[in-house]
């Protein structure tokens, strides 16, 4: 009875023991870094974040995750509660988003700052201050995944579209059609070979023909030169065009006179040739006039010897 009662107390004290040990160890590896806490407000899904993982600021560990929890007060938005030291510089343009470790896919919470409002965020234990979480490259990458099946869809569609078999035919046409034409451009070269051929003559026929024409250039330069100077000699004083123009101040000077002159005689002349050619019509008229010379005119009313003609009213 006695040894077992020695047994009974000696496994007490090791129990007793082995608890000191523990509760040494756990107060000695406490940490006493006092932290400050926030909450990440997100309705995005945090996939592998855990309690107790890590949270860095760009890359820097400043603390860790103390709980994740829904919010009572919004539905399907999920609370990450984290405590960080007290010297991290968040600001109310600090955002969260989810980072993974290597491989393993352990999810760590990952502070950043894009500077927009560098203003301190307080938080105390009575009021947490809120972290907005964005997503993450993995959260982009699965949000765009479906646009991309889409969009890969859609060409695949595309692409049975234009290989249908009459998209096959008009390909296999439009193929045939280009190996028709290169084989008429091939042509080409050798019908031009013989205009071509003839290249060297009709640059030379060319060339006699820019050498005529600047022959005569020369020549009419030339022309020109005499003709300027034939205009110069005609344009002198004493010159044949001043000698005209004095002859023909002359003659009109003489017309001046010569009308002056003969007016009065052909005034004369005129009136001669009317008194003859009454004096003709006269005899044309009356030929016994001749001899009998002129009748007398017949006597006018009031006149000695009028009388009225017969069956006229008095």
């Amino acid at each position: 009875m006695e040894n077992k009662a020695h047994a009974l107390l000696a496994g007490l004290f090791t129990i007793v023991l082995l608890a000191a040990a523990v509760f040494i160890a756990l107060w000695l590896n406490r940490d006493r870094v006092e932290r400050v806490p926030y909450q990440i407000a997100t309705k995005l899904s945090v996939p592998g974040l855990n309690p107790q993982a890590a949270v860095r600021y760009r890359g820097l560990d400043i603390g860790k995750v103390d709980d994740i929890t829904f919010d009572p007060q919004v539905v399907g938005q999920i609370l990450v509660h984290i405590s960080v030291q007290p010297d991290t510089p968040i600001t109310q343009s600090t955002f969260a988003t989810l980072g993974y470790q290597g491989v393993t896919g352990i999810a760590y919470v990952q502070l950043d700052d894009d500077g927009s409002r560098p203003v301190k965020l307080h938080s105390t234990p009575q009021q947490v201050a809120r972290i907005e979480m964005r997503p993450s490259l993995f959260d982009q990458l699965q949000s765009r995944g479906l646009a991309i099946l889409q969009q890969t869809e859609e060409v695949a569609r595309r692409v049975n579209d234009m290989l249908s078999p009459d998209n096959q035919k008009a390909i296999l046409t439009a193929f045939n059609n280009v190996s028709r034409a290169a084989e008429e451009i091939e042509t080409i070269p050798r019908q031009l070979q013989p205009s071509l051929a003839r290249l060297p003559a009709v640059t030379a026929q060319a060339q006699r023909t820019l050498s005529s024409l600047d022959v005569l250039s020369r020549d009419a330069s030339a022309l020109a030169a005499s003709l300027n100077s034939i205009t110069t000699r005609l344009n002198a004083p004493g010159g044949t065009i001043a000698t005209i123009t004095d002859t023909a101040e002359r003659l009109g000077s003489v017309a001046d006179r010569l009308e002056h002159d003969t007016l009065p005689l052909a005034n004369d002349a005129r009136s001669s040739i009317r008194a003859l050619t009454r004096a003709l019509d006269n005899l044309s008229e009356r030929p016994q006039s001749v001899l009998f010379g002129s009748p007398a005119n017949a006597p006018g009313p009031g006149e000695d010897g009028f009388a009225l003609p017969s069956g006229a009213s008095q």
